[in-house]
């Protein structure tokens, strides 16, 4: 198998990072194989498979950007500024730049960095390179031009157009999709730890794709259960267990997970502090509704305005559910998640009329 350090970067500060993630093996198989197929045949991969990320000086970024014009910006992040550039090749892309007083600091920038080029999949943002010229610390990645899913659930515009219901459940499956291929077909798994609804980006298809893999951690291999590590993550997201323990295991992305699905089926933020005391936490105030299945079109986003299937909703409610148990044995796997969203992001797609039932049917 392959490990991080046998990866060879441009950047001396890149190929001595010797932290938590640099003596973990990693093998990634992109031909659909489980978790237990992939572990126990411990299959290495060539390294042409890796995305090995170029490096940029950062001359050419401030070209690309414009000197990182205001205009340009498109979103900011505890990490620091995102502005939307162009390459000498004519290739569009998004440049996030460090804050270097920032919440986040060189260890992710490192972790990024590793991260993206050893993990490649549709439903993962891809990072194009990186720039360590001086204390500059850039990265560089594909331009995802509708933005982050927050962008279309919160907030809206006036005249813009809230998300219907199976465009919803598309987004769904593909943050699914993402993280089972960072939970079974990563060896060993990694943990994402940070899947929130600005971390989910869209294309101009809605198809969706995980980024920011700063504080993305690889999971515990042999007999080990959970990984022990300082809590981290947004508020609103991280799974009670790990937030109270420090033991970090692939289900506490199952927790966060199902934050985003009821964000999804809502409409409403994780943490809204405009929203009355009652209100503010997301998950605490659904509780009463997911546990009586007859209150559960109750938690449906007002604005979709009863175009949905009611059936479609209840069954995408339970997987919430499910997702949002407090103890974490109790909380589905991701391979089972996937299939049940693909099932009924298909049912919504092929079936007109799922779309158009009155909720109060």
């Amino acid at each position: 198998m392959r490990c991080f350090s046998c990866i060879k970067f441009c950047s001396k500060d890149v190929e001595n990072y010797d932290g938590d993630v640099a003596s973990n093996d990693v093998a990634v198989d992109d031909k659909g194989k489980t978790c237990k197929d992939v572990k126990e045949k411990g299959k290495s991969f060539s390294s042409q498979r890796y995305n090995v990320a170029n490096r940029f000086t950062f001359r050419e970024l401030c070209v690309a950007t414009q000197n990182f014009k205001d205009s340009n910006l498109i979103g900011e992040g505890g990490f620091g500024c995102v502005y939307k550039g162009r390459l000498e090749s004519g290739k569009i892309v998004a440049v996030k730049q460090l804050n270097l007083n920032g919440l986040q600091g060189h260890q992710e920038f490192i972790v990024e960095v590793l991260m993206l080029s050893l993990l490649r999949h549709s439903n993962l943002v891809t990072l194009i390179g990186y720039c360590t010229d001086g204390d500059q610390r850039l990265l560089v990645y594909e331009y995802m031009p509708l933005g982050s899913l927050e962008n279309h659930l919160f907030d809206l515009e006036p005249n813009q157009e809230p998300l219907d219901w199976h465009t919803r459940l598309k987004i769904a499956v593909g943050a699914a999709r993402g993280l089972e291929y960072l939970h079974c077909k990563a060896n060993p798994p990694v943990i994402y730890r940070d899947l929130k609804s600005s971390n989910i980006l869209l294309d101009n298809d809605f198809n969706s794709k995980l980024s920011d893999f700063g504080l993305a951690k690889l999971g515990p291999v042999g007999d080990n259960t959970h990984v022990s590590t300082r809590v981290m993550g947004t508020y609103g997201y991280c799974a009670p267990d790990y937030a109270m323990s420090g033991k970090l295991t692939i289900k506490a992305d199952i927790y966060s997970f199902g934050v985003v699905l009821l964000e999804l089926i809502t409409g409403r933020k994780a943490i809204d502090m405009n929203k009355k005391p009652s209100e503010q936490n997301l998950v605490a105030w659904s509780r009463p509704f997911l546990k009586d299945r007859k209150k559960f079109i109750q938690l449906v986003d007002p604005l979709l305005e009863g175009r949905f299937s009611v059936r479609s909703v209840h069954h995408v409610v339970a997987v919430t559910a499910m997702c949002l148990q407090e103890q974490a044995n109790f909380r589905p796997l991701i391979g089972d998640i996937v299939v049940a969203l693909e099932y009924l992001a298909s049912q919504a797609e092929h079936e007109p009329d799922s779309r158009t039932i009155s909720s109060s049917k």
